[in-house]
């Protein structure tokens, strides 16, 4: 059979295309050689997704794609003249901005199962993500490939190359395999997006719509080490200490895939954001250690609520704190293997920490996939012996896309806890629906259903339980705006859903709208306004009664104003007003955030966030049945400075801090009915401050191999008590904090076969 490196064009999107082996090598240097780049296939039908009119792009956009034995190699041309202002600012990895940018997203089966971002920013700064459940990004994932960028008087160049060992993959059939392929340009003055195939990530059906592209199934093996060790000294517990381990990637073939971790890092450098959480709902916050996000796409499985982060894979659950209290749990060793076989795909997960308290986590998954349909399984397992303990979780989840208007995801789970000689076993469903009216409308259906005695926390991560939850969604996309509006897309959604506990409570129902805008400045906007209707709040008093709660109102509004011309300020701006306490709708919490920055030079950027909140009547609990609302004042500061020394260098400087003022107005006892009934108790003002200080230096030997030198302080202080202080000193006194100060050195270094 003769070979060839070129088709003749491209059908519409979602139509199959091939990439035969070319036979020159490309070079990644940001300049696309006409000779390197000759037998690609040429792509040139960019299309407006932002604003989502499918509209031929304003400004010219190519690009070329190239399978190679390297790997799949992409070239971005950008025409960009000099009436369009070039955004260039440096940013951190995975870190957002707006700049000028191009994506390159990949689904490696063609399946619409997971699918990997790889962006490359004009300044050549760079992120990469996965992409789970048609449009779940998360980019903890960290993956080493080859990019670089060009710029001329005309426009600007990106080139880059992904090597196929960077993901599990199908070895596909007759020496073919089918990728799922869009590419995108981001103008960041403007705001528009320019994509081919014309689908934007905001859509129901956004992974399973990417156009299908066949390349040869190329074959790379990858053994890759990286050691690690860690020196800390601590100036206020007057210790030290020193650690090590190592990760181990391997990948002997495309259809299968390991990785393991001895003593893996926690993320000391990579610190969580500051929070204060007074509710009865655990705080969630992402996973940065290596070990932890390779290929962990595989097994995310969002279950539990609409829209936030509710999974049954929760890795921080792996080293949190220990159970018997005493610090965290010390991760010994794990391991993640991922594959195929058979048309099925398949995940295991293991991991284990030491000590008396440590506990042992497992999981296992299989998928399988048909062209409009998908199937999926997972079983989930915790032992932990200091509390004889041992819990199971089994999932199964399916899709279905019959044509490109419908689209259905539902999922069923099942817990199983033995504790202390005890059975508990319950289930949950959730089901999603999703129909394209066309002209811009549609519609959503959202069911949920989480039994009295699901439990799912001792790997995952469920925000509550004894919950149901229907919501109807009707949306609007507008982008015939007149070319003077300020306006380039409106997104409009008009909501309605009910919530009430498995035990028949009503919680509350409730009517929404809200929408999301496009701004011409290249900006984004979003109002929002909700009302809930009277009802009861089943997780106030921590299990000792259900509260009687009147109506709730809630308002909402976001602006970010990007930079303009040679201005080097931006502006970020929220408000917000919450009026969910047992008070009158006119006593709500009213918040003001705003977070100017200035970007001192292409490199070096600051910024500072400042949130104040008052709140005349902030209801919490206060212990047994009893609960009380305060007069609050909330203030608090996120800043600090990013620079980007040179290609390799970089030092960050963060300061968080929070002050709290609250005063008591009134105690109420819940009585067997659920009413609050004023009592005369005394209830206790209280006041709060937190600190965390950070300075990074990070110096980067070679790709995924850091130098790491950070300098860390930290503190808070909870009073209560009458204390007559205001917000604006207690916000103060939080710079004196100091209940740790650490200075942290980590090196780690890949090792490549």
């Amino acid at each position: 059979m003769r070979h060839r490196c070129t088709i003749a064009a491209l059908a519409a999107a979602g139509a199959a295309v091939s990439l035969a082996p070319c036979a020159r090598a490309v070079e990644i240097d940001g300049r696309i050689d006409p000779q390197e780049w000759a037998q690609a296939q040429r792509i040139d039908d960019f299309r407006h997704t932002q604003p989502l009119s499918r509209e031929p792009g304003r400004l010219p956009t190519q690009a070329w794609l190239m399978a190679t034995e390297r790997g799949l190699a992409v070239a971005f041309r950008n025409t960009q003249p000099a009436g369009v202002p070039r955004m260039r600012q440096h940013t951190q990895r995975d870190g957002d901005g707006t700049v000028d940018r191009v994506n390159l997203y990949v689904d490696f089966d063609g399946d619409g199962r997971t699918g990997y971002n790889f962006t490359v920013t004009l300044a050549n700064s760079i992120t990469d993500a996965t992409v789970s459940n048609e449009n779940r990004f998360n980019n903890d994932w960290d993956g080493h490939w080859l990019h670089a960028t060009g710029e001329d008087e005309q426009g600007w160049s990106a080139e880059m190359l992904i090597p196929w060992h960077i993901a599990p993959m199908r070895d596909g059939a007759g020496g073919m395999r089918t990728l799922g392929i869009q590419l995108d340009r981001v103008v960041a003055s403007s705001g528009e997006r320019l994509s081919w195939p014309a689908v934007h990530y905001t859509e129901a059906r956004y992974l399973s719509a990417f156009n299908r592209v066949e390349v040869p199934a190329y074959r790379q093996s990858l053994l890759a080490i990286t050691p690690y060790a860690v020196a800390i000294g601590d100036a206020v517990g007057h210790a030290s200490d020193v650690d090590g381990g190592f990760d181990l990637f391997w990948k002997p073939s495309g259809a299968f895939q390991l990785s393991a971790t001895v003593n893996p890092d926690f993320g000391q450098v990579e610190s969580d954001e500051l929070t204060v959480n007074f509710s009865a709902t655990e705080s969630f916050f992402s996973d940065k250690r290596p070990f932890f996000t390779e290929n962990q796409g595989f097994f995310d499985v969002p279950f539990g609520s609409y829209n936030n982060n509710s999974r049954l894979i929760y890795t921080r659950r792996v080293g949190a704190k220990a159970d018997d209290g005493n610090g965290s749990g010390d991760v010994t060793a794990a391991i993640k293997l991922n594959g195929s076989a058979g048309g099925l795909n398949y995940g295991v997960f293991a991991a284990s920490e030491g000590d008396a308290a440590g506990r042992d986590f497992y999981a296992a998954r299989v998928t399988r996939d048909f062209e409009r349909f998908g199937l999926g399984a997972m079983a989930t397992r915790v032992e932990r012996p200091f509390q004889d303990r041992v819990a199971n979780v089994y999932e199964f989840d399916q899709r279905w896309a019959p044509n490109a208007q419908w689209s259905l995801r539902g999922t069923v789970v099942a817990s199983d806890v033995q504790q202390q000689g005890r059975n508990r076993r319950d289930s949950g469903a959730q089901l999603r629906v999703d129909y394209d009216i066309g002209g811009g409308w549609r519609q959503q259906l959202y069911g949920l259903h989480l039994g009295r005695e699901l439990m799912l926390n001792d790997f995952g991560y469920l925000e509550r339980n004894n919950f149901n939850y229907l919501r109807y969604d009707l949306a609007k996309r507008k982008t015939d705006l007149p070319a003077d509006s300020a306006y380039a897309s409106q997104d409009w959604h008009f909501a309605g859903s009910r919530r009430y506990s498995d035990d028949g409570v009503r919680i509350a129902d409730a009517v929404a709208v809200n929408r999301q805008s496009n701004m011409r400045d290249g900006g984004t906007e979003f109002v929002e306004a909700s009302l809930w209707s009277g009802g009861h709040d089943d997780l106030l008093t921590r299990g000792h009664g259900t509260v009687r709660m009147p109506a709730k109102a809630f308002l909402s509004y976001e602006r970010l104003r990007p930079r303009q011309g040679d201005s080097p300020w931006s502006l970020y701006t929220e408000a917000y007003y919450k009026a969910e306490g047992l008070a009158d709708l006119d006593q709500g919490r009213a918040t003001v955030y705003l977070e100017p920055n200035y970007q001192v030079s292409d490199r070096m950027l600051l910024f500072a966030g400042v949130e104040y909140s008052h709140d005349p009547a902030w209801l919490l609990w206060r212990g047994d049945n009893r609960i009380a609302d305060f007069r609050a004042d909330i203030l608090s500061l996120n800043g600090g400075m990013q620079w980007f020394i040179d290609e390799k260098q970089e030092l960050r400087v963060r300061l968080e801090t929070i002050g709290i003022d609250a005063r008591q107005r009134q105690a109420y006892r819940v009585d067997a009915a659920g009413r609050p009934l004023p009592v005369e108790e005394a209830v206790p003002d209280f006041s709060l401050r937190n600190l965390a200080f950070q300075v990074r230096y990070r110096y980067e030997l070679a790709p995924l191999s850091y130098l790491y030198i950070a300098y860390v302080r930290g503190g808070e202080m909870y009073e209560e008590g009458a204390r007559r202080r205001d917000v604006g000193g207690e916000f103060g006194d939080a710079f004196g904090l100091r209940d740790s100060e650490q200075l942290l050195v980590k090196l780690s270094y890949r090792f490549e076969i």
